[in-house]
């Protein structure tokens, strides 16, 4: 296994690639500083940005998404509360999970129409977050332990 199969990659291995980014390019002509660096493999990584990715990289692993834990965290942006009634191991280190919010989720963004939603499924892993992205590039769900 690569370190390009991990998800999210370790602030220590996202830094490394920002110096070597910065030296490649250095090397052809292009000088950017070490800060530029980290936002463009931030970015590269599917993060809005480095404090993001910095954020998500150091949390640190769910103990486990069993039925009957308390949950909080984010779907399609908006944040929730609930419960976790169902889990299945799907692949290593990933969980397909089935929340039942406590107050149902208007998933839509639009300000003249809404969709609400009390009850989904998503596979994480094992930091809580699906690799399943919006278009914004944000996953659909990041969830916690209560």
């Amino acid at each position: 296994m690569t370190v390009d199969n991990i998800y999210p990659p370790s602030t220590n291995i996202m830094k490394k690639y920002a110096r070597r980014l910065r030296a490649r390019l250095k090397r052809h002509g292009t000088e950017i500083s070490h800060s530029q660096s980290l936002e463009m493999i931030a970015h590269q990584h599917g993060f809005r940005d480095w404090n993001h990715a910095s954020a998500v990289a150091q949390k640190p692993a769910l103990p486990s998404l069993l039925p009957g834990a308390r949950v909080t965290g984010l779907y399609l942006g908006q944040g929730f509360r609930g419960e976790i009634v169902a889990a299945q191991p799907v692949a290593r280190a990933h969980t397909r999970i089935t929340v039942l919010f406590d107050q149902a989720v208007d998933v839509v963004t639009f300000e003249s129409f809404s969709a609400y939603r009390s009850r989904v499924s998503a596979v994480v892993n094992k930091f809580g977050a699906s690799e399943a992205k919006t278009s914004n590039g944000e996953p659909h769900m990041i969830v916690t332990t209560a």
